[in-house]
């Protein structure tokens, strides 16, 4: 009979929740917050977003060192947590708008990379519910990406900016009250591994090597996905502010809450994703992970094709249907599901356990300079017509699949390896942790 998860995961699941319900409702209200408060130009709000949006995923290799060699992932996490929660109540603030931004993105550095790889330790090499864990977590993720654009965007744009940056803020507050109350059903993080005797600073080896620089290869191609897929919190924020068409039964959908489409769409298609994954699972042949990361990027091209047709309504004077957003989204999300759960979990496969947050914070750098990617990209909005923006996305996106697919036969030993559980992993947590 197969374990179930254990408790840990659902700490670590709603602690992510809540940090996440802070970072997306701050975000849904940003690009408006600059173009409609604080009258920025819609290609210095592109720039000052990216910055923002990149920066957040730049401190985590900082962090993850942090964690790695001084305060260890708990205590790290915890930092991270405070920060945060005081850069949002900051944006009360107009004249700390910045300084905000500064302790939101430093407090970032210190939690994101430090809680994923917390999941990671809770499964022994080879445990083939790692892969469900990450996806059960991933679920945490999008559930606070869900509500962060009603509750905080609806403040935020009907009652008050100021009252949807407050609720981001309380929200991380609670995410670091379950974080601090669940700590005994986590495992031992790595500096309490190293106390205990039962991990040591060697030298890398040359098969760690070889996963690391495997891991490096993919991070590049995460750096053109997340270059196309953040314009939904930049240009297709604006698209669905200005070009759509919004009333449904004659109300007005606020625009901030297309931010909800995406994370709704996770909580629908994700158990059908992991079902049709296990389906092939069971007939051979579902795909490696490098493979899945290919998919989703090549989903992610498709994505903006949809948008074509609701282009050339626009460029012609009318607004498009919501259909056709809510249409690119749903592809977008399954792009997504191909690609990044999968990433999270394969990095603390590949990872060697004493440099996991280091590496996790690797791959949030990547996306670092993928949303700063994003920000130039957006400030072609206004200088190209719609469709060929959507095109540029499109040729953006399904040229990294390609180019997964390219170097795919020399990635394949290394990552087949660590997904047969040969490659070495972090501890797992105590049998008592089970639920």
């Amino acid at each position: 009979m197969r374990k179930s998860h254990p408790t840990g995961l659902y700490v670590l699941f709603f602690t992510e929740m809540w940090e996440r319900f802070s970072y997306y409702g701050m975000r849904s209200l940003l690009v408006f917050y600059m173009t409609k408060h604080l009258l920025f130009a819609q290609d210095k709000a592109s720039q000052v977003y990216g910055l923002y949006t990149g920066f957040v995923y730049f401190t985590p290799f900082f962090g993850g060192m942090l964690a790695d060699r001084v305060l260890g992932q708990r205590r790290t996490v915890i930092l991270g947590g405070v920060l945060m929660a005081i850069g949002h109540f900051l944006m009360a603030f107009e004249s700390l708008f910045f300084p905000a931004l500064i302790f939101l993105i430093i407090g970032n550095g210190a939690f994101k990379p430090n809680i994923s790889t917390q999941v990671g330790a809770l499964y022994p090499p080879g445990d083939h519910r790692r892969d469900s864990a990450f996806s059960i977590f991933y679920v945490g993720i999008n559930l606070g990406a869900f509500l962060s654009p009603l509750v905080c965007g609806t403040l935020g744009e009907v009652y008050g900016w100021h009252y949807g940056f407050a609720a981001a803020g309380v929200g991380m507050l609670l995410g670091l009250a379950v974080y601090i109350w669940g700590q005994k059903h986590l495992a031992p993080d790595n500096l309490m591994r190293e106390a205990a005797g039962d991990a040591k600073a060697e030298p890398l080896t040359p098969d760690e090597w070889k996963r690391i620089w495997a891991l490096v290869v993919l991070c590049a191609f995460n750096i053109v996905f997340w270059s196309a897929y953040e314009q939904q919190g930049n240009t297709l924020a604006l698209w669905a502010d200005t070009d759509t068409e919004r009333h449904i039964f004659g109300w007005e959908m606020p625009a901030s809450w297309f931010q909800s489409f995406n994370p709704a769409m996770i909580f629908i298609f994700t158990p059908v994703l992991t079902a049709f994954w296990a389906w092939q699972d069971k007939r051979g042949e579902e795909p490696m992970s490098a493979t899945k990361m290919a998919i989703g990027c090549l989903l992610l091209g498709a994505s903006f094709l949809v948008l074509l047709p609701a282009a050339h309504v626009v460029s012609g004077g009318a607004k498009a249907s919501l259909w056709w957003l809510t249409a690119c989204t749903f592809v977008i999300t399954i792009g997504e599901l191909y690609l990044s759960p999968v990433g999270l979990s394969l990095v603390t496969k590949l990872a060697p356990p004493r440099m996991v947050s280091m590496l996790m914070g690797l791959w949030f750098l990547s996306s670092f300079f993928g949303n700063y990617l994003s920000g130039y990209i957006g400030t072609f909005w206004e200088k190209m017509s719609k469709e060929n923006f959507f095109l540029l996305l499109t040729f953006i996106s399904m040229g990294a699949g390609l180019g997964i697919l390219a170097v795919l036969r020399p990635l394949k030993k290394a990552i087949g390896d660590a997904e047969s559980g040969t490659a070495p992993a972090l501890a797992p947590a105590p049998a008592a942790a089970e639920a």
